[in-house]
């Protein structure tokens, strides 16, 4: 039997690979034969980049670059297995966690930093680039960017803007040059993982959404779309381009907008981004079962998120999905139309989250196990079950169990989950009279009263 695990990380606790890790340990008590295959996933958020890395056998490139505030900082990138994909999260280099918050002002802070990890990618020599959005301090327009790939931002008088450019500053631009953009930036693909429609300007656009969120009162929000409106039709004029109204070119304070401009990026859904990237069609032929999972599973895990991608893979090849979050919120099971078939928790009750932190990776053993004993009774109920494959169910008092445990045996390949719900093959029989006796024995006084209260209440002429 085939089984794949696909999850995402568990944010700010366990990275993809070690939840996988942790949900094969658990499915090995029950199926310790099976074939694992662990595919570590991302939706092009927060821990893309290692995800991608450990999916593919790659490695993790650090950089001293320019930080949002122009100060030095060491990010880091993924190359891949296939040393011709790097992947980049531009919060490594411009993200908002590298401002201090009395400091927060998108006025001030730049991208350039997550043009500098681009441009030693292209050192490298890699022909695919891929980059996430999200988690950026930047209102920019994608500005600094471009400068350090070779973009020049020309002022009034003509003269290149040498310093990084900030949202504050786009006003000073009067003219667009490519003329020393980055060599080899045109020969490569750039694929922007990015799940938001948001446009470059307006009250939907980067300044009015999201800046806010980076320090911009509504004073500073009112300035910085009107710089962006103006960097906007600059473009247009010197480039033939028009991002101010393209969905996704608010994404990243703007960057999307940039990318769209200064290179031909093109837009894409984040997990569908990493489902590419880690081959996860591939993985799936041929696989019984599939697992995935993400921090939290809730209604809206149904769209974009890592495990609907997983279910949306695995549906294509006839194999039924469970999804482990480390909670459930009410509205979960909503997933059930989505493509996900069962879903279960690794927490099994109420709890602080520290607690549920410290002991993730036990909880998430314990849960893939409850899973499997699950799918293996379903199966002995459906009558499933082949002798000449299976085996016993490992248990930590074989003799007391014995009776009780059912054989694990692989699934069907196809959705065999829907072969669960039928009936028990035979009734079960009716207990006898004199047996009921044997069980009133041993009862306490009061329990044998209503044993027998009820027998005479239903047999009044026994």
């Amino acid at each position: 039997m085939k089984i794949v695990i696909a999850p995402d990380s568990f944010k700010e606790n366990l990275t993809s690979l070690e939840v996988a890790s942790e949900i094969e340990a658990g499915l090995r008590r029950v199926w310790p034969d099976a074939t694992y295959v662990k595919v570590p996933m991302a939706d092009g958020g927060e821990g893309t980049v290692q995800s991608l890395v450990d999916a593919t056998g790659g490695r993790i490139i650090k950089c001293a670059v320019t930080g949002p505030l122009g100060q030095k900082v060491l990010a880091s990138y993924g190359l891949l297995g296939d040393g011709d994909t790097a992947v980049i999260e531009m919060a490594e280099a411009s993200g908002l966690p590298l401002v201090p918050k009395p400091d927060r002002d998108p006025r001030r802070t730049t991208t350039f930093g997550t043009g500098e990890l681009v441009a030693d990618a292209l050192h490298r020599g890699v022909q695919n680039i891929i980059i996430g959005l999200g988690g950026s301090a930047t209102n920019d327009g994608g500005a600094g960017f471009a400068q350090a790939l070779g973009v020049r931002f020309l002022d009034k008088d003509g003269s290149p803007i040498t310093s990084p450019l900030g949202g504050g500053q786009l006003d000073q631009v009067h003219s667009v040059d490519m003329q020393s953009v980055h060599p080899k930036l045109a020969d490569v693909s750039i694929s922007v993982a990015c799940d938001v429609t948001n446009p470059y300007i307006g009250d939907k656009g980067a300044s009015a959404v999201y800046g806010p969120q980076k320090g911009a009162t509504p004073e500073i929000v009112a300035q910085l779309d009107a710089n962006l409106a103006h960097l906007a039709s600059i473009i247009q004029r010197d480039l033939g381009i028009d991002i101010s109204n393209e969905p996704g070119a608010g994404a990243g304070g703007g960057l999307g907008g940039g990318l769209l401009a200064f290179t031909t990026a093109e837009m894409k859904r984040g997990v569908e981004l990493v489902i590419e990237a880690v081959n996860l069609d591939s993985h799936m032929q041929g696989a019984s079962l599939a697992f995935t999972g993400e921090g939290r599973v809730d209604f809206q895990t149904a769209f974009g998120k890592t495990p609907s991608g997983v279910a949306n893979v695995a549906r294509r090849h006839g194999v039924p999905v469970v999804a482990i979050g480390g909670g459930l919120a009410d509205d979960a099971n909503g997933v059930f139309d989505h493509g996900i078939d069962a879903i279960e928790a690794a927490t099994s009750n109420p709890m602080p989250l520290e607690v549920a932190l410290q002991n993730a990776r036990q909880y998430l053993q314990n849960a893939a196990e409850r899973v499997a004993r699950l799918i293996v009774m379903g199966q002995r109920m459906a009558g499933n079950t082949s002798e000449g494959t299976s085996k016993p169910l490992p248990t930590e008092a074989p003799a007391a169990a014995a009776s009780a445990a059912p054989a694990s045996a692989p699934l069907n390949g196809a959705h065999s989950a829907a072969s669960f719900a039928q009936p028990i093959a035979q009734a079960n029989k009716p207990v006898k009279r004199f047996m009921r006796a044997k069980r009133v024995q041993g009862l306490t006084r009061a329990a044998v009263e209503l044993s027998r209260r009820r027998q005479k209440l239903h047999h009044p002429d026994t």
